[in-house]
């Protein structure tokens, strides 16, 4: 009886405990790549209340445009690129700016390492071949520490989710970096098509998903012998590129963003290749892009729908505080216990391990 008490008193300090919980999603504005924002700093909305409009952080910075917005939940804090040449860094636990710096030729959507330690930020698309890079930044100050060169233009990055490796995708190129050292460990081309665009990783680090630039569809790279699967949407005819691909939590589906098509297109990832399983409609058209909440239930793309993943309906609309409509590309979950902050997602819809 005794053990069967506290094992009832262990469940309710656990549902407590999870109830306490809030689930907060982080949207930047005004994206730097599409219409559709609403001022000039982090928009923030309740998941678990309908996505309701909470409250914003003004930051004046943004209005620049925003290249990209990555978290860690380590430091409690949220890394941003704008158009303009500027990454910094904001306090998710304060709203305080801690720091922001100019970079002379620019950067993109950067990754931040699991620690919280360092950023490995592209110098991004408009950077011609030869001025290409990644270089690495001290995350606590800002500083760079070192310089990657890569062949084409240098745009997305995508954060393994151990923290080991950090894949890096410029146009037509994907290099994967290993972290301890900064060395690069792989590089495989040609990839993707054509130009520089989106990509996800499963958990193991074994499998890329890259979107095409002509099609809709993605290549998947074997990341241990380079090898490319290539995976078509539709009839295999639908001439438009793909901006925009993410992996469920669970991993058990891709979905990727027919950006001209206003479509989201899914696919079963349970075998290999990939075979097409449905598609949501979209409200509205956009930039493309995509992920998920880190329970998996929520995808979010670059339209103010917020889909139920498990029956692909749109069950909610992103709204300011004015009732209007917002949208962007650059947004995160994260999860607050009694003010602290104790998980994030990412940018990107990365693995997150099968189940």
């Amino acid at each position: 009886m005794k053990s069967l008490l506290t094992t009832f008193a262990a469940l309710l300090l656990a549902a407590a405990s999870h109830a306490a919980d809030r689930h907060l999603l982080y949207m930047a504005s005004p994206d730097g790549a599409q219409p559709g924002g609403s001022g000039d700093g982090v928009l923030i909305f309740d998941i678990d209340d309908g996505h309701k409009f909470v409250r914003r952080i003004d930051v004046p910075v943004f209005k620049e445009g925003i290249r990209g917005f990555c978290p860690n939940a380590k430091t409690h804090r949220a890394f941003y690129t704008t158009t303009n040449h500027t990454l910094g860094c904001l306090d998710l636990e304060t709203d305080k700016i801690v720091w922001d710096k100019k970079y002379p030729s620019g950067c993109d959507r950067a990754a931040v390492t699991p620690d919280g330690r360092k950023l490995y930020v592209p110098t991004g698309w408009w950077v011609a071949e030869g001025g290409s890079e990644w270089f690495v930044v001290d995350a606590e100050t800002g500083e760079v520490t070192k310089h990657i060169p890569v062949r084409g233009h240098s745009h997305n990055t995508v954060m393994g989710l151990d923290g080991q490796f950090v894949y890096c995708g410029s146009e037509t190129t994907l290099t994967v970096i290993r972290t301890s050292d900064d060395s690069v460990v792989k590089e495989i081309a040609p990839i993707g098509e054509s130009g520089v665009f989106p990509l996800t990783v499963n958990s193991a680090g074994t499998l890329a998903f890259v979107c095409l630039g002509k099609h809709v569809g993605f290549d998947v790279a074997d990341l241990a012998t380079g090898k490319i699967t290539r995976v078509l949407a539709g009839d295999g005819k639908l001439e438009r590129r793909t901006h925009g691909a993410g992996l469920t939590p669970d991993e058990k589906e891709l979905w990727i963003s027919d950006q001209g098509g206003n479509r989201l297109y899914i696919f079963d990832t349970t075998q290999m290749p990939p075979k097409e399983a449905g598609h949501v409609d979209l409200t509205i058209g956009g930039h493309g892009w995509i992920t998920f909440s880190l329970d998996g239930r929520y995808a979010w793309c670059h339209t103010p729908d917020v889909i139920d993943t498990k029956t692909r309906q749109i069950v909610a609309t992103l709204k300011d505080e004015h009732g209007n409509a917002v949208c962007g590309s650059k947004f995160f979950e994260a999860v607050f216990r009694e003010g602290k902050v104790t998980a994030v997602s990412d940018q990107f819809g990365v693995g997150r391990g099968a189940k």
